[in-house]
């Protein structure tokens, strides 16, 4: 390993090579091993005790991007597996194997040498931030150092599994009226473009004067077709610039989370899902053993919203100065009262941990039940704009046929 390592340090690429061999007690063994070449891998695994007869460098092969539900999903996995008694480095070969997306698959393996080698498993985490952020690295760090890693990885697992099902319930719940905009707009741009044209050439046969609201469509028509790359490139462009100033502009972020809290019924559900991953991380957190005021430090961020994060970080301030939590956070003046009562409790109590898991617990059911609620009242509320939207233009499209049947 040592010279695997050497060779990095000189610039020299590495690969992912599949070994089998076998090893002292004449046990068939198989693995995966990191090296510059199959020398390196041969060398290293003789160190090892184990005899080789077969390596083999491993296709690259892309895989999906990693998601957080895969973290999840393996953070169980680990848990469950060192609960059961199994080694880490065994449990992280377990894991890997089962892994059905490459990348995955991948980033264990790389995780397993790091610990392979000496690194702490924290330390090995924190090389990969973009899947493994401080929350999770700092409880992981808490777990190794007290002895506790089943225990805060069990807790992990549990709050990653919450978070992710919070998420999901909030894009399943703005998913369907954007992808029903997005095909409302297609609709109409197609009759536009194609269907009212069709109708104006029939309609100037009747050399008649035609509806206000006929002609207000077919005007409408006439500037689609002659400018619809320039609608189509206005509305793509100025939503890529949108995002991306969203994205980018730290200033932009707090502007927009402060609206979205602000908008009638979606603001609320936010609202509820930023409280509930608040008050989970910060149990978390706690019931880790980690301090307070370094807790906060992870707190804001997970909540996924700007105001919670400004929050956060007042509230870290007050504290870090002798004050109350509850009494910082009431200052703030966006927590629930509830959240406020449990944390006055858990404090006077000394079950802060207790007390924040089941505010969570609560508005994470209300997630559920506004969700829930919101789907309902959607769907009558998007085939009513739907309706009215291309409804309209067929009415005003079939106004002339009317009054010629009329007239005739």
């Amino acid at each position: 390993m040592a010279t695997a390592t050497a060779a990095a340090a000189k610039g020299v690429k590495d690969f992912v090579f599949e070994w089998e061999g076998k090893d002292r007690n004449g046990k068939v063994v198989r693995g995966e091993l990191r090296a510059g070449g199959e020398a390196m891998v041969s060398a290293t695994l003789r160190r090892q005790g184990i005899l080789v007869n077969k390596v083999k460098k491993r296709r690259a092969s892309g895989g999906s991007a990693i998601k957080q539900k895969d973290i999840a999903v393996f953070t169980r996995q680990l848990a469950t597996m060192m609960r059961a008694g199994v080694p880490l480095l065994q449990a992280f070969d377990i894991v890997a194997r089962g892994a059905t997306n490459p990348r995955l698959t991948r980033l264990l393996n790389d995780i397993r040498q790091d610990v392979e080698t000496g690194t702490s498993l924290s330390s090995a985490f924190r090389k990969h931030p973009m899947y493994f952020d401080a929350l999770y690295c700092n409880l992981v760090e808490a777990g190794e150092a007290g002895g506790i890693l089943e225990a805060l990885l069990d807790r992990l697992a549990v709050y990653q599994e919450k978070t992710v099902a919070i998420k999901n319930k909030i894009k399943s719940a703005l998913t369907y009226p954007v992808a029903v905009m997005v095909v409302a707009f297609i609709v109409v741009a197609v009759i536009m473009i194609f269907v009212v044209p069709a109708f104006e050439d029939v309609f100037k046969s009747f050399g008649a004067d035609l509806p206000a609201p006929t002609l207000v469509v077919i005007a409408m028509s006439k500037f689609f077709v002659s400018y619809w790359w320039a609608i189509f490139g206005a509305i793509g462009g100025g939503l890529y610039f949108f995002l991306q100033t969203w994205k980018r502009s730290e200033k932009m972020q707090k502007r927009m989370d402060r609206l979205l809290l602000k908008i009638p019924v979606f603001g609320d559900l936010l609202y509820k899902s930023a409280v509930a991953r608040w008050t989970r991380t910060l149990s978390t957190m706690f019931a880790a053993g980690v301090p307070l005021v370094e807790a906060l430090d992870s707190v804001g961020g997970a909540s996924g919203n700007a105001v919670f994060l400004e929050a956060t970080e007042q509230i870290q301030r007050d504290v870090s100065t002798g004050a109350a939590l509850t009494t910082s956070m009431q200052t703030t003046a966006i927590f629930p009262t509830m959240v406020l009562q449990m944390a006055s409790i858990g404090e006077e109590s000394g079950s802060l941990d207790h007390m924040l898991a089941k505010a969570a617990e609560f508005y994470e059911d209300e997630v559920d039940e506004a969700v829930k609620a919101l789907s309902s009242l959607m769907e009558p509320f998007i085939i009513v704009i739907l309706g009215g939207l291309i409804g309209g233009i067929v009415v005003s499209m079939y106004l002339p046929i009317f009054k010629l049947g009329q007239v005739v």
